[in-house]
């Protein structure tokens, strides 16, 4: 009769939480020359709004200062302010500037949005 030893479980490897939000590089340099070219001292507010073409529209414009329930966020130097309310929208999305030679601008690639319109302001969740 032989005995069995019981093996130790092999420990669980911890995978890193995804960020609450991401911005590229691309977009953080865009969104510092606007504010230097428009002399914009803050942050960008990134949002959520009821309304557009799918039932919610993305919120972006610059803010001076963040509310007092506001996450901010620092890539690079440059501050991004969103609400409680709208983090839970806007969690795991990522902000990317994409140019081509029919339009450039901002890019919002969020994993939430269950239907996006064509604008690309616009999604429902």
């Amino acid at each position: 009769m032989t005995a069995e030893v019981a093996q130790p479980a092999a420990p669980e490897i911890a995978q890193p939480a995804a960020p609450e939000i991401a911005v590229t590089p691309k977009a953080v340099q865009k969104i510092r020359q606007t504010f230097a070219k428009m002399g914009v001292e803050g942050g960008l507010r990134l949002g959520v709004l009821g309304g557009g073409c799918s039932g919610l529209s993305y919120q972006f414009k610059f803010d001076t200062k963040p509310r007092p329930k506001d996450k901010v966020f620092d890539f690079d130097g440059v501050q991004v302010f969103v609400d409680p309310k709208s983090i839970l929208y806007l969690h795991g999305m990522t902000l990317d500037y994409k140019e081509s030679l029919m339009q450039s601008g901002f890019v919002f690639e969020n994993p939430n949005a269950k239907k996006n319109c064509g604008c690309g302001t616009s999604f429902s969740s």
